[in-house]
């Protein structure tokens, strides 16, 4: 059986890349088809796809494509239109941003497609760029974010089966592609990924190249990328206000004015390893979050993997991963992401009344174990011919 992977693009590392390698993990001889791939803004993550085939789009070889990747949206359905998967039993897409369910397969061709959400900039919700800000960029945009919506829902209609990456994103799927969906959560597989063993058994880490001398558990940890919608800024002005120690890793446009609104007690990482994140959230007293409308939150499970618990929003996927005052607690919920709520909750925190344990059997409900059982079961189950795909090991 012949089985191709679709993926948006691959130039930024996250959730979405992150499911990407367990399908390749599964199907370790598919080719991945992408609009456009660009190794160096991966960074250290480059390596993770080096030994990949991967096939790029005809907007690969278009002058400036870094640059002209996000306004050129509007052609997505045109870049993977243009591939050839004729050939191929098996279809896997992974979509958000660039429409790669838009592929055309042939007649009997299997094509499932991984919504982790449909567009955030097509629907109102929040998004790392805000068009809206001049008035010629919010006309413009306007007017092709309803072409663009047109697309999405005709092109949504293609796929045999959509995935929908939690309950939250499910909805969202009803709502603007009037489909249903199966849900089946994220991989989490940081720990699998490094094999540092049961998490019960891990007590403390040392925080290396730090400037604080910080006690295990007596810090907070706000862990990604540093764009418009995440919320950061919350983060940092709160633990700010009350003079409590906060590391902030990750890297993005946002970072210069995220230091203008520090104090003295934030700590800025920049872009850390895996290891580092397992240091880091293993010695965190909490993991602190702020998107208020978050697809489904693969970091908040990777806290709970490591024992940690977290403070998140009362909205969005967060109330999937999340079980108020057991692995973590609330603030806030849609529109009130708010310095207010957030220092209330820090003042009244206290890391020792959550149970490492409780943390991490809440984790182990999206482990890449159960990931692959689901996918493949959901795959074998509609597949003519049976079938054993060399990845399924774990």
């Amino acid at each position: 059986m012949k089985v191709a992977l679709v993926h948006d693009y691959l130039r930024e590392y996250g959730g979405a890349e992150r499911v990407l390698e367990v399908l390749h993990e599964i199907f370790p001889e598919a080719p991945l088809y992408t609009a456009y791939y660009n190794p160096g803004g991966l960074g250290e993550n480059g390596k993770r796809f080096k030994d990949w085939d991967i096939k790029t789009s005809w907007f690969q070889y278009f002058p400036f494509a870094n640059q002209l990747l996000s306004p050129f949206r509007i052609f997505g359905p045109m870049m993977f239109e243009s591939f050839d998967l004729s050939g191929y039993d098996l279809v896997i897409s992974s979509s958000a941003t660039h429409l790669a369910k838009s592929v055309i397969t042939k007649p009997g061709t299997l094509h499932i497609s991984y919504i982790h959400t449909p567009p955030r900039f097509l629907y109102g919700y929040t998004t790392s760029f805000n068009y809206k800000k001049r008035w010629w960029t919010r006309i413009g945009g306007e007017i092709i974010n309803h072409v663009m919506r047109m697309y999405d829902f005709e092109v949504s209609q293609r796929p045999d089966i959509l995935i929908a990456n939690s309950k939250n994103v499910a909805s969202r799927i009803k709502k603007f592609y009037r489909r249903e969906s199966v849900v089946i959560y994220p991989p989490v597989s940081l720990r699998e990924a490094l094999r540092a063993g049961p998490p019960i058994e891990i007590k403390k880490f040392e925080i290396r190249n730090s400037k604080f001398e910080i006690e295990n558990r007596k810090y907070f940890l706000s862990l990604g990328r540093l764009v418009r919608g995440k919320g950061t800024e919350v983060i940092v002005e709160s633990c700010t206000k009350l003079g409590v120690p906060l590391k902030v890793a990750g890297s993005g446009p946002e970072l210069e004015n995220l230091k203008s609104l520090a104090g003295v007690s934030v700590e800025f990482l920049g872009w850390v390893s895996d290891e580092k994140r397992l240091e880091l959230l293993s010695g965190a007293k909490a993991l602190i979050l702020a998107s208020e409308d978050e697809d489904f939150g693969i970091t908040s499970i990777e806290a709970q993997w490591m024992g940690t618990p977290v403070i998140a929003p009362a909205s969005g996927g967060y109330l999937e991963t999340v079980i108020a005052e057991k692995t973590g607690e609330f603030y806030g919920g849609p529109g009130q992401v708010t310095v207010e709520n957030l220092l209330e909750t820090l003042k009244n925190f206290d890391p020792d009344k959550y149970k490492t344990e409780d943390c991490i059997k809440q984790a182990q409900m999206f482990s890449k174990k159960r990931f692959k059982e689901e996918l493949l079961k959901l795959i074998k189950s509609n597949l003519k011919d049976p079938f054993q795909p060399q990845g399924d090991k774990d």
